[in-house]
């Protein structure tokens, strides 16, 4: 225990799937969290997980599409800790009706906001400080859908992310200078609750064969343990079982 010991990691999504699993690896070593998501009591409990491992933190209810939100917890959390040494850039979202022909403006929107939007409105927060403390890491988990477009996520999911790509490597581009490094990790299908937001459902056998949160958060450790002279800026990550997509899956 201990290779993130005194560092302050900021992670959005916090309260399930992929968030939630790198909560605890980070807790399990030794690091100081901002566990950040819109639902206050999932974050209560994921507080408890981080405690049962010999980690400590703080549950911040947010919404990180809301800019004045994201500056006024910003702003707390430098108040409290001084720093931030790694932001997590995990909260996303899809919607069941995710076609063209069936995609609203509402739902574009609302995917568009808190994908990329929130995104950036992390991205905004930490910089600052960042650039003062003189280093940084940015960890954003992106998607296959970032890389090649794809039927199975949808128009709006695949625009958000090829942009969350974009923002991330702008980062490397920019920030080098100030020791900021950033990485989009972009997995294949993962085992989380987005999953049951398909329009056609997985099988529990497919389900299983898919990634699975702590998987992420391995690769997520594995990143933050890099020197900082050393930039991974983009991570693909698949499920080894390639699953026979079911009629109407794809587009």
């Amino acid at each position: 225990m201990g290779r993130f010991k005194d560092k302050v990691v900021w992670i959005t999504g916090a309260g399930t799937g992929i968030g939630r699993a790198t909560a605890r690896m980070f807790a399990s070593e030794g690091a100081t969290l901002a566990l950040i998501g819109r639902r206050a009591e999932v974050l209560e409990g994921v507080l408890d997980e981080v405690a049962s491992k010999g980690g400590s933190g703080l549950p911040v209810p947010l919404d990180i599409s809301d800019r004045a939100a994201v500056t006024r917890a910003a702003q707390m959390l430098l108040t409290r800790w001084g720093r931030v040494d790694i932001l997590v850039n995990n909260a996303g979202m899809n919607v069941p009706k995710r076609r063209l022909t069936d995609l609203s403006g509402a739902d574009w929107d609302q995917v568009v906001a808190v994908n990329l939007t929130g995104a950036f409105n992390m991205i905004q927060v930490v910089l600052p400080p960042m650039r003062a403390q003189g280093g940084g890491l940015i960890v954003n988990v992106s998607s296959q859908a970032g890389v090649a477009v794809s039927g199975l996520s949808g128009s709006a999911y695949t625009a958000s992310k090829h942009g969350f790509n974009g923002l991330s490597h702008s980062i490397n581009q920019e920030e080098w200078r100030h020791g900021i490094r950033s990485t989009a990790l972009c997995p294949g299908e993962v085992n989380t609750e987005l999953i049951d937001k398909r329009p056609i459902p997985v099988s529990p056998a497919d389900r299983a064969r898919m990634i699975h949160p702590d998987d992420m958060a391995d690769a997520v450790r594995f990143v933050s343990c890099m020197d900082p002279r050393t930039t991974i800026t983009e991570m693909q990550i698949l499920p080894t079982h390639k699953r026979s997509l079911n009629p109407g899956e794809t587009g």
